[in-house]
């Protein structure tokens, strides 16, 4: 989730970030949440899985469009400066900015 206004622009990740999983890694843009969603896990409604936050800490983000995100996590567990970015068949990849 990245914070933008007042909503949280989201992707679903299918690996966990802060494994060993090679960047970059697919990720499909969901709809913005509320600002309050920063703190929830749990169940989601509909039976259709569940929250489980990964990480917490601070974002800043250098640039922004409808197709790409440059920005730099500051986390307990995943840090450094990531890129999201929309492929071609409209789906997202997010990637490291830093050299592996």
């Amino acid at each position: 989730m990245l914070e933008h206004g007042d909503v949280l622009l989201t992707w679903q990740l299918f690996r966990d970030p802060t494994g060993r999983h090679p960047f970059p890694m697919p990720a499909r843009r969901i709809g913005d949440h509320r600002k309050a969603y920063l703190t929830y896990e749990g169940p989601l409604t509909g039976d259709r899985g569940a929250v489980r936050r990964v990480e917490e800490g601070t974002v800043e983000v250098y640039s922004a469009s409808a197709d790409a995100y440059t920005f730099a996590l500051i986390g307990r567990q995943l840090a450094g400066k990531f890129t999201l970015l929309r492929t071609p068949d409209g789906d997202w990849l997010l990637g490291s900015a830093e050299p592996q």
